[in-house]
């Protein structure tokens, strides 16, 4: 199948992002966040590497890169029992929120002597539409103001500062930046919400048809932060890959549902079957080395609006949840 992204009028995600961003801000002293900007520059917001942070500023900033188009809640366990708390996500319009803004698509580089290197998400990619993947969406966000969320552990240098400003045909000081390590309480609860954004993105990448996809409900455990970087890279990966549940709204016929539903889960991969950071080793280090079909969640259900039947796809793996958060 491929997408049938429909013409009908469509909203800036930056414009919804926009009261987010400002109430963050605010509230930057009981969030534990740092706040800062230079005359004439970005605005720039830690949440996680300098400043302590809080899961609550994640649950926020989740809500941000959704674009003001998705809700991010805590409740108490679910798809992982053992684990006191799950992140859960929803969107009435998940593939311009999970894949027109939070999907970590943006690969910013600081340059020659300079080794930043971070993949931006959030409604601010819209803006400057600098991935093939908006093409295939049909859609540029026109704003006057952008965020952009770094997972990053360091601000972006003044080169990284402009060529998004560029991009997004906005000034500097109409950007803000908001970062936060995933080592983070901040940093991992944001990733753990990507839960239903690697749903989407697995969607698209099968080739499944994005204009039917209607409505959008994730669930993951929230992992807890690691001082390592790949433990932390790892527990939020696996949160989702062996204890995250996703369910999809779609206008097809049980087929084209059922075989999103066998497509999605991480068990279609060959490198299923072990904690991500052993998974990681493995392959030395090289992320792009992974297949690439373990980034979903371990369980998918997806429903036909057309018949009202529901199939399943994949199974949780608390076991492996278990020996990944410790």
């Amino acid at each position: 199948m491929t997408a049938t992204i429909p013409d009908a009028p469509r909203p800036s995600v930056n414009a919804l992002a926009g009261p987010l961003v400002e109430a963050l801000v605010a509230d930057a002293v009981a969030l534990r966040l740092a706040v800062r900007r230079e005359p004439g520059g970005a605005r720039l917001v830690d949440a996680g590497a300098s400043a302590r942070g809080s899961v609550e500023a994640g649950r926020r900033i989740a809500e941000i890169c959704l674009g003001g188009l998705g809700t991010v809640s805590l409740a108490p366990a679910g798809p992982v029992a053992a684990w006191p708390l799950t992140v859960v996500v929803h969107s009435a319009d998940p593939v311009l929120a999970c894949l027109g803004s939070q999907y970590a698509g943006w690969s910013l580089a600081g340059g020659e002597g300079s080794d930043f290197f971070a993949l931006g998400s959030g409604p601010g990619r819209a803006a400057a539409a600098a991935e093939p993947l908006f093409e295939e969406l049909r859609y540029r966000d026109e704003a006057g103001r952008i965020a952009l969320v770094l997972e990053s552990a360091s601000p972006p240098p003044a080169k990284v500062v402009a060529e998004v400003a560029r991009a997004a045909r906005v000034a500097p000081g109409d950007v803000t930046f908001i970062y936060a390590p995933t080592q983070s309480l901040a940093g991992s609860t944001q990733v753990v919400a990507r839960v239903l954004e690697v749903a989407l993105h697995k969607a698209h990448a099968v080739g499944f048809d994005l204009g039917a996809i209607v409505d959008g409900i994730g669930a993951a455990p929230l992992s807890p932060p690691h001082p390592d970087f790949v433990q932390a890279m790892g527990r939020t990966n696996d949160a989702i890959i062996y204890g995250g549940r996703v369910q999809l709204f779609v206008e097809a016929d049980d087929a084209d549902a059922r075989g999103l539903a066998e497509a999605l889960p991480s068990t279609t991969s060959r490198d299923h079957g072990a904690p991500f950071a052993e998974i990681f080793a493995r392959f030395n280090g090289d992320f792009y080395a992974i297949d690439s079909h373990l980034f979903s969640p371990a369980e998918v259900v997806v429903t036909s609006l057309r018949t009202g039947t529901s199939h399943r796809g994949g199974r949780l793996v608390p076991e492996l949840v278990a020996r990944s958060f410790g």
